[in-house]
């Protein structure tokens, strides 16, 4: 008489296979006997509140407001524009490789630049001004200019 091929660790799996089958089986009649279908629509609708919250009433049309379209401005109102010009000091930069950092007063954070970006010939420590625009790694540092010229 030969062995079984059935190992317990066979065993073992096929019975938890079929045991979430059945579970999978179970909660699958479980959905279709409490499913409730018909809804109306009224109670499928959901509403935004004046917060932004989900909700299932309708908002109030007496605390609507209304706004005319020459009221509103589009853009940033005047005196309201951002300095774009940053002070720092010149914190790394090798002229051989064409590259450095700038560490920035305001920001307190080291901003790149390509020595394209120079105005004038600048050294280590010199106190400079440039403009910052966005780059592929972060800030990038432009029209760098000694400072007080």
């Amino acid at each position: 008489m030969a062995k079984s091929r059935e190992t317990y660790n066979k065993k073992s799996k096929e019975q938890k296979r079929s045991k979430e089958r059945q579970d999978k089986k179970e909660k699958m009649e479980e959905r279709k006997k409490n499913a409730q279908k018909g809804k109306s629509l009224d109670e499928m609708m959901a509403y935004v509140d004046e917060n932004g919250n989900i909700s299932d009433r309708p908002p109030d049309p007496r605390a609507k407001k209304v706004f005319k379209a020459e009221d509103m401005q589009i853009g940033i109102p005047k005196g309201n524009e951002r300095d774009t010009t940053h002070s720092g000091t010149i914190q790394f930069f090798n002229d051989e490789k064409g590259f450095g950092f700038i560490m920035d007063h305001q920001r307190n954070e080291r901003i790149f630049f390509h020595h394209s970006s120079l105005t004038e010939e600048v050294n280590l420590n010199d106190k400079v001004t440039f403009d910052i625009q966005p780059g592929d790694r972060g800030w990038v540092a432009v029209d760098i200019r000694k400072k007080g010229q």
